[in-house]
Order: structure tokens, then C-alpha cells, then sequence
């Protein structure tokens, strides 16, 4: 399969990608989270290709991705006041929410639960493609399972060139880091920390209840390791990255924030001290590491604060034995 490069800003293109859906492929696009793999969510044997194209286990589920609220009600059998207040405050944008589906929901999208996590993009890109489809897309991260996510249109490539149908590139991801995941099938509860600080909807809803007590899982991203770059990846506090590098040897990398002074290493990455700007650089960062042949990657610990979460979540996925 040849994979094609499309622009985002071509409506040429654009159509070319809705036509390549319609027809039951896989076209990557760019969100404002993270690059998603879309196909026809409600069509089962298009939600099956995205899982083979990225050696997705069947029991992480997928968020399907619809224009707003008009799209995504006849997908869940309810609509509770919370998902209101949330869709109407952060629609569109980074934030999922979990509900019971319906029957239009195929067991392929949701690992087989009874709940399915729907969300609107903001991205023009996103937006343009899912009108001109005019069904809902299931849109994972454009990756291969369990690597880091792609935040351009060349990681994308570099992961499933010649796997999917189509990329469409639409440049950098502004936010760089997955949506916010809530669930509303019962008490709200945080599934995955995202995009969307916990702060920012508790402040909308009360204290969140957090972690995912389901059998089935409800949302991507419960996985132990998730987010990982090929090298053996290892956290460490500041005045620990010297002897951690030492301790594993090989063809080291380093990942710091601010003005860390940095330990012997083959490759150096930073990011930036304030919590957007370091997740917006992070998977590439974590990637140009890895291009670089590190056989492993230590990252400086990051701040304890909630608005750190999301962060500090991948990074302690990624380093996940």
C-alpha cells in the first residue's frame, strides 16, 4: 500500500481523505491533541483495519470523534447534566467524555464494554474532515501500539507508512498530549489525565473521582506501558541524572527542563519549565531521542504539582517495565 502525503490546507485533499474514509480506509489527520488514525467508527470492519494497522490490542478501546453534541447523542443512551456542563465549557476541544453507547456503537470501538468515550476536535483539519465524511470517525493516536504518540505528520509516516491509506498533514499539534478523559457512567470519574488540567473540571464539577475500577477498560490509555520510545526509559530527580546515566550505560540520552546542567550522554533534549510547553515538545522530543540511538533515555523528574498530571503520567507509562 502507498501511502499518500495530503495537505491540510488543500480542499482537494481534504476531499481526497473523506473519499478514502467513505470507502472503508485509514487516513491519519491531525488533531489538536496528538496526530489520529481515523475510519468509520460504526462500521465494524473499518474499526478492525485501524487495530491491525497499529497491532492495537483489542481490549484498548477507541474514542470516536464527532463535529459536537447533535453527533454524538444518538451514540450514547444518555446525557446526563455533567456532560452539559463539560461539552458546553470545553467543546470542542481536548476533553473525552465516557457514556453507555447505544446499539450504533460496534463492540469493535469499545473493547466489547457497554460505554463508549466521545469527543469533538477543534482542529480545523479534524473538523473539515469529519464534515465532509459526515459519519463519526474512530481516531486513535496514528502510531504503532504502545509508541509515542506522533504530534507531526512525518512521525506519523515513520511509524505506518505503507499500513494506512493516507496522512494528512496539517503541521505541528498545539497541544501535543492526549485529551482529558472523563467518565459519566455514574459518579464523574478522571480516566486519563490530558489536556485539560483535573483543576479546570473540578472547578465545573467537584472533586473528580479518580482511576478506572471497570473489568473492560472504558478509555485508552490504562495500559502500564504506553507512550514508550523504543530505549529503556528511566525518571530520576536532578541531582540523581549523573548516577542513574552511569548505572545503565550504553548510548544515552537525557531529557531535562529548564536550566538542568546535563549529564554525559550521546543526546540532550529540553523542554521548557511550564507544563503546556513541555508536553507540547515532549513525543517529539522522546522520538528525536530515540532516532538518535539511545539505548536509553533518562528524564528529570517533573513537579508534583496537578497541573503536571497528564505529563507525569506518560512519562511514568513510558518508563513502565
Amino acid at each position: 500500500m502507498e501511502t499518500r502525503l495530503l495537505s491540510a490546507r488543500s480542499p482537494a485533499d481534504l476531499d481526497e481523505a473523506a473519499a478514502l474514509i467513505r470507502r472503508g480506509g485509514l487516513v491519519a489527520f491531525p488533531t489538536e491533541t496528538v496526530y489520529g488514525l481515523g475510519a468509520l467508527a460504526l462500521e465494524p470492519w473499518a474499526v478492525r483495519a485501524i487495530y491491525a494497522a497499529k497491532g492495537r490490542p483489542a481490549t484498548n478501546p477507541l474514542i470516536v470523534h464527532v463535529l459536537g453534541e447533535d453527533e454524538a447523542r444518538p451514540l450514547v443512551s444518555r446525557w446526563p447534566l455533567e456532560a452539559i456542563q463539560l461539552t458546553a465549557r470545553f467543546w470542542p476541544g481536548p476533553l473525552t467524555v465516557v457514556l453507555p453507547r447505544t446499539a450504533l456503537v460496534p463492540d469493535e470501538c469499545t473493547a466489547g464494554g457497554d460505554t463508549v468515550g466521545v469527543r469533538a476536535p477543534s482542529h480545523p483539519a479534524a473538523r473539515a474532515l469529519l464534515e465532509r465524511v459526515g459519519d463519526p470517525l474512530a481516531a486513535p493516536s496514528a502510531n504503532r501500539a504502545e509508541h509515542v504518540s506522533p504530534t507531526t505528520a512525518a512521525h506519523v509516516l515513520r511509524d505506518l507508512n505503507g499500513r494506512i491509506d493516507a496522512v494528512v498533514d496539517g503541521g505541528r499539534c498545539p497541544f501535543g498530549i492526549e485529551s482529558t478523559v472523563i467518565s459519566l457512567d455514574g459518579a464523574p470519574r478522571l480516566l486519563r489525565a490530558g489536556a485539560i488540567p483535573r483543576t479546570e473540571i473540578e472547578d465545573l464539577l467537584g472533586p473528580l473521582e479518580i482511576g478506572a475500577p471497570a473489568a473492560v477498560a472504558q478509555s485508552p490509555g490504562q495500559h502500564r506501558r504506553h507512550y514508550a520510545p523504543v530505549a529503556v526509559v528511566r525518571l530520576a530527580p536532578r541531582p540523581e541524572l549523573d548516577s542513574v546515566a552511569a548505572k545503565l550505560g550504553g548510548r544515552i540520552g537525557v531529557l531535562l527542563h529548564g536550566d538542568t546542567p546535563a549529564p554525559a550522554a550521546v543526546a540532550v533534549a529540553r523542554l521548557p519549565d511550564d507544563p503546556q510547553g513541555y508536553a507540547r515538545g515532549l513525543y517529539a522530543a522522546l522520538r528525536d531521542l530515540e532516532d538518535a540511538d539511545c539505548t536509553a533515555i533518562v528524564v528529570e523528574q517533573v513537579p508534583s504539582g496537578p497541573e503536571w498530571d497528564a505529563v507525569r503520567d506518560r512519562l511514568t507509562r513510558a518508563a513502565a517495565a
